[in-house]
């Protein structure tokens, strides 16, 4: 099987090169912006900050209606089935667990034998915790930003740590549970708390902890974007409100990545993207004009649907750019159509990468 799975990538992986406008495969993920409203306020992000004017804001927040109807999610789940059976569904925008018709809708999915995660804030974890293990939910990420009162602080919930960890506390203890993850947002915040982070963690069984050094886009990158393709793919200032670079202090968090790697943990601990130096550090977060990443892969591989059936590319951070809707074009194709088709090709003939997709996750 091993053998297999190396073949299949190696053709996909030709395929998004060479033939970057006719893709053979499927997608391997359906990203569901289930509703347009959020029960925290993360200071990282433009949404917890009310930062309207960036695409991030936009793909989460823009559409109407405020939830995504049950009859739009059937529609999308059986074209599923019928075009891409192995896809996975991911309810990732913008907190799936206050979305009326979650249950719902994963119980349907489970009908037709889809694999579902959900990407969550864990504030009502506990909660629904029952309702998600009977619906047969394979993975949860949740996302946490550090210890106690490190992680309440930066989400603006004085209890919002102790609710998630009740909530996973919980659902790892019975039979068969799904997959947890938790993913941390390394920001001015948390430095120097990461490590006891992990400690806080050590006695779930996580299937991974993974570090994201912070995604943003400063405006002078977004300037320096859309002079060469603002055109197409305009770019926006994104998850720069509250966040001061220059407060990162840089080698106290190269010295704490180190003793995290050199500590054994119980779980897989992760850091995307994978930066090997001090100077790699300082690269990073002080110039974003230098591309990290080679190739953005999502692009090949994800799609995201908004509440009102609009399609973007990859997620919720990448451009605004729909390239059709479910209400009138099918999964298939949209999936091969010319909006996505161009893109691809014009990612490809840029190398890659274009300027605004420097600190963006897809690029790592």
């Amino acid at each position: 099987m091993a053998a297999v799975n190396f073949l299949i990538n190696k053709l996909k992986s030709a395929n998004q090169r060479w033939l970057p406008r006719h893709l053979y495969y499927g997608p391997q993920w359906l990203v569901l912006g289930v509703n347009n409203i959020c029960n925290l306020h993360c200071k990282m992000c433009d949404v917890g900050v009310d930062y309207n004017k960036s695409n991030f804001f936009q793909n989460l927040m823009g559409s109407r209606p405020l939830n995504m109807p049950i009859e739009l999610i059937r529609e999308i789940f059986g074209q599923a089935k019928r075009f891409y059976p192995r896809v996975k569904i991911g309810y990732a925008f913008t907190e799936p667990l206050i979305y009326p018709h979650l249950m719902e809708s994963l119980h349907y999915a489970r009908e037709l034998g889809l694999y579902t995660a959900i990407t969550t804030n864990a504030l009502n974890l506990k909660r629904y915790a029952d309702g998600l293990l009977e619906a047969g939910i394979h993975d949860i990420f949740v996302s946490l930003d550090g210890p106690e009162e490190i992680h309440n602080a930066i989400r603006g919930h004085k209890s919002s740590y102790q609710k998630a960890m009740e909530g996973m506390e919980y659902i790892l203890s019975q039979p068969k549970p799904p997959r947890i993850s938790v993913f941390c947002c390394i920001t001015e915040w948390n430095v120097g708390h990461l490590e006891r982070f992990l400690e806080g963690m050590s006695a779930l069984a996580l299937n991974r902890v993974g570090f994201m050094h912070t995604n943003y886009t400063p405006q002078n990158i977004a300037d320096r974007h859309n002079a060469l393709w603002g055109h197409r793919y305009p770019a926006t200032a994104s998850n720069m409100e509250e966040i001061n670079l220059e407060k990162i202090p840089l080698a106290p968090l190269w010295a704490e990545m180190q003793r995290i790697k050199n500590r054994e943990w119980p779980f897989p601990v992760l850091f995307s993207p994978e930066i090997r130096s001090p100077e790699g550090l300082e690269v990073f977060y002080h110039h974003p004009e230098i591309l990290i990443g080679q190739r953005c892969t999502d692009i090949f591989n994800n799609i995201m649907i908004k509440s009102n059936g609009d399609v973007i590319p990859a997620h919720g951070r990448c451009y605004n750019l729909p390239i059709g809707n479910l209400y009138q074009q099918n999964l298939q194709t949209i999936w091969k159509g010319p909006a996505i088709a161009q893109f691809r090709s014009d990612l490809n003939k840029a190398g890659g990468l274009l300027p605004a997709c420097a600190r963006c996750c897809s690029a790592f």
